[in-house]
């Protein structure tokens, strides 16, 4: 039985993507009945950097996106794709749109160093790969170490290994709908 039907689900990414990241949630929410599409800054193949070397072709670029389209967000890890969307103003406010929306986000290993510059992690409970650990801390979070923590609709998880538990909470959360949060700063980027 899909616990999805009727989700959209948007996966964002750049090269550098840990493979297992991104293409076992985009399955598991699939076999769960969400539809997954990918955006990234062009519409040309992305390639895993760790895990593998496996290519994605993204359906949209992110100016494509409306986020009223969308029920949750996730970010795959691996060392360069979230650096690289950090640095990306676009996609820094899909994040911070899809937070304002209450919209589910989940991010895996180093995906949160995105949450960090969308900066919407300030006083919420959230793990990560263990190397940035301290940034996420920096960042205002309460850093943790477990498989997966959700506080407020935000799923986050340290490594691969953590897939599974990962999945499940996703699921979970985006069945539980829109989450209510507030945020010490506005989150608009300056023009």
């Amino acid at each position: 039985m899909a616990n999805l039907p009727n989700t959209k689900v948007l996966m964002i990414a750049a090269d550098g993507f840990q493979q297992e990241e991104f293409f076992e949630p985009m399955q598991y929410l699939r076999d769960q009945g969400a539809d997954v599409h990918v955006a990234s800054m062009k519409r040309e193949p992305i390639t895993a950097g760790e895990g593998g070397s496996k290519s994605y072709t993204p359906e949209l670029t992110f100016a494509d996106v409306d986020v009223s389209d969308y029920d949750a967000l996730v970010i795959p890890g691996g060392l360069k794709n979230p650096d690289t969307l950090r640095g990306d103003k676009h996609a820094v406010q899909l994040v911070r749109d899809f937070a304002e929306a209450g919209k589910t986000i989940g991010a895996i290993c180093h995906g949160p160093w995105l949450l960090s510059e969308a900066d919407i992690i300030e006083g919420r409970e959230l793990t990560s790969y263990p190397s940035i650990r301290t940034d996420m801390k920096n960042a205002g979070g309460r850093w943790t170490d477990a498989e997966v923590v959700a506080d407020q609709g935000i799923v986050t998880s340290r490594k691969p290994a953590d897939i599974p538990a990962f999945n499940r909470k996703l699921v979970e959360e985006i069945r539980e709908g829109k989450h209510k949060r507030t945020f010490k700063r506005d989150l608009k980027l300056a023009a």
